[in-house]
């Protein structure tokens, strides 16, 4: 199945207001898929985004996302590094204020996934996942606590495995579920200040991140296991991100939200 590009999600009738205006969205992990998405996005609505990307291999995908981004009237700021470092986290956030004087969004994006047995797992893939998916994640909401703007928004995008049974993923899931603890003491900690702060848990969405480890009859399970027979797409997810970042969500904290198609409920 095609992934589905920025060029499609173009054409889907979306959020026009430009609420956000002004404002400052950190989003991780946005040189493809729906990192890129999420940029544009927000800064179709107004939003200056800085975009962090991993390594120099990623900077031509970045480079793109950032043009998607001008081209919506909004500026970006392209930033590089290995955000299971804090040093590295903490000169993101410290670039965007210096660039844009405030922050008031953030979404936790980067993420990586590895699929085999448990026992197969290796401590460099014990130490990987964890990295990007458990401490990088807790650190960018360590410094989002610091810096980001009364009535802003955090976001940790986490997996709907969180809630199933299931085999060869449980390094991923398991690097995934501390996300669901610290969201809900991060929210009670700065919820005070109208910050919301929420997990979004996707099912499979036909990406290049979810096309990597699958074969073809896995695609099809997995495709099969939601309610219309299909895996989730990138413009499935962008209207719940377009939401909790909008004042219309200033209810919505502390939650995890599965969006799947019906592959699993909690």
């Amino acid at each position: 199945m095609a992934e589905h590009t920025l060029e499609s999600l173009a054409d889907l009738p979306r959020a026009t207001k430009r609420d956000l205006v002004d404002k400052v969205a950190i989003i991780t992990g946005s040189a493809r898929n729906m990192g890129r998405a999420f940029a544009e996005a927000l800064s179709a609505r107004g939003a200056n985004v800085v975009l962090h990307h991993h390594t120099s291999s990623s900077s031509g995908e970045v480079e793109e996302t950032a043009n998607r981004v001008l081209e919506n009237g909004a500026s970006a700021l392209i930033m590089t590094g290995d955000l299971a470092d804090p040093a590295a986290v903490k000169k993101i956030f410290e670039a965007a204020k210096e660039k844009f004087g405030r922050i008031d969004i953030v979404i936790n994006n980067a993420g990586v996934v590895i699929k085999k047995p448990i026992s197969e797992v290796t401590e460099e893939d014990f130490d990987r996942a964890f990295g990007i998916n458990a401490k990088a994640a807790f650190f960018t909401m360590q410094e989002a606590a610091k810096h980001i703007e009364d009535s802003g928004r955090i976001i940790n995008m986490g997996t709907t495995l969180l809630g199933a049974t299931t085999g060869m993923y449980g390094i991923y899931a398991g690097s995934k579920a501390p996300l669901e603890d610290f969201t809900r003491a991060l929210a009670k900690e700065i919820g005070s200040r109208g910050v919301t702060v929420n997990v979004v848990a996707p099912g499979p969405i036909s990406t290049s991140f979810f096309h990597g480890q699958e074969t073809e009859q896995s695609t099809a399970y997995l495709s099969n296991m939601s309610v219309t027979g299909r895996l989730g797409e990138i413009s499935d997810i962008v209207p719940l991100i377009d939401f909790l970042t909008s004042e219309d969500a200033r209810w919505v904290t502390a939650q995890t939200i599965f969006i799947n198609g019906g592959f699993l409920a909690r």
